[in-house]
């Protein structure tokens, strides 16, 4: 077994994290540091489960060839009901799996509106600066800003409302130059998640301890955002608006 799974010890677990170009003190604080903002995120009810982890040569940590989308999916295909906010287990999770990431997956307690960083930076300074309650909100290394709201849930009448494959795709690469509203049957990476690249990364910009906001307070504003962002891509196609996924 290998020492990622916690089954190695003495002089072989010093010479993993050697390799790993870790030494032992620098990995314990950073695991430390990795389970609180995982366990923060769990009591602000988002749910969790594990996910991929980057690999050497820009590759995913899953067995699958040519991954579309490496270090950004579930390990497990059961994540929706392996989702959980339980600490025990999450810190089971962490603990066990040392360099994976972690999903959260939404439509159950909270959605995500996910829109271009330059978009994003735009539209939380104006909501900010509006007065209007903003919950969490991410920021991915591959250009994506995530604002953290409450569920819409599901409707009485089912045509009032949509699956999430209508609006987005978790694993689709497709640009996307607008807003993606990350709802039932779908899920983000929660920080802490390393992305595949140099230092890349998703953090919090404002964190899990900031109550979610009902998803229609933020959206005109994060739609006119993005509108302006697709204007000016199309305006200046090389310039500083690129779209990116």
């Amino acid at each position: 077994m290998s020492a990622e799974y916690g089954g190695r010890t003495g002089r072989q677990g010093k010479l993993s994290q050697w390799l790993r170009g870790r030494r032992p003190k620098e990995a314990a604080a950073d695991d430390t540091g990795r389970e609180a903002l995982l366990l923060a995120a769990a009591a602000a009810g988002l749910p969790l489960a594990p996910a991929a982890h980057p690999a050497p040569g820009y590759r995913c940590s899953c067995d699958r060839v040519g991954c579309p989308t490496p270090a950004r999916h579930p390990v497990s295909f059961a994540w929706q009901t392996q989702s959980t906010t339980d600490r025990a287990q999450i810190e089971r999770w962490a603990r066990h799996q040392p360099q994976a990431n972690f999903i959260t997956a939404t439509g159950m307690v909270h959605d995500v509106l996910d829109v271009p960083l330059e978009a994003g930076h735009e539209a939380l300074a104006r909501l900010l600066a509006d007065g209007i309650e903003v919950g969490p909100v991410a920021e991915t290394g591959d250009g994506r800003m995530l604002f953290f709201t409450l569920t819409r849930g599901t409707p009485e009448d089912e045509d009032e409302w949509w699956p999430c494959e209508l609006d987005c795709h978790p694993e689709t690469m497709d640009e996307h130059p607008g807003l993606r509203w990350h709802c039932r049957g779908s899920y983000v990476l929660v920080p802490p998640s390393r992305l595949p690249g140099d230092g890349l990364d998703v953090h919090w910009v404002r964190g899990p301890e900031h109550a979610l906001p009902d998803p229609l307070t933020l959206l005109e504003t994060l739609t006119d955002a993005c509108a302006r962002h697709v204007a000016q891509d199309t305006d200046h196609p090389s310039g500083a608006w690129p779209l990116r996924r």
